[in-house]
């Protein structure tokens, strides 16, 4: 596990007490969520991700792709109408493609 795969745990792990340590009925329940303003602190903050691309998910949802150009390290991000974010993927070695030409 990565540096950051440790630290996201450790997240993860701090949400989970936040939440009073319930337990979760299935593994998309044990997504990481947050405020967004606070996730996304983090995300920038701390491992120099920014936002590369956003797409909604129906009428209160938006996806969220960040990306840090220096590790390489990627975070999928579902944000609600709420306030409310959510990692819903992480993982490293990511690879921005080139626009098709027009």
């Amino acid at each position: 596990m990565t540096t950051r795969g440790v630290t996201m745990a450790g997240l993860g792990a701090l949400l989970a007490a936040g939440a009073g340590g319930a337990k979760a009925a299935s593994p998309i329940a044990e997504v990481l969520c947050a405020p967004r303003a606070e996730l996304v602190r983090k995300l920038e903050g701390q491992y120099g991700e920014v936002r590369r691309g956003v797409g909604l998910n129906g009428p209160d949802r938006v996806m969220e792709l960040w990306s840090s150009p220096r590790s390489g390290d990627w975070t999928l991000v579902m944000s609600y109408a709420s306030g409310t974010a959510c990692i819903v993927a992480m993982g490293e070695d990511w690879q921005p493609l080139e626009p098709p030409p027009a």
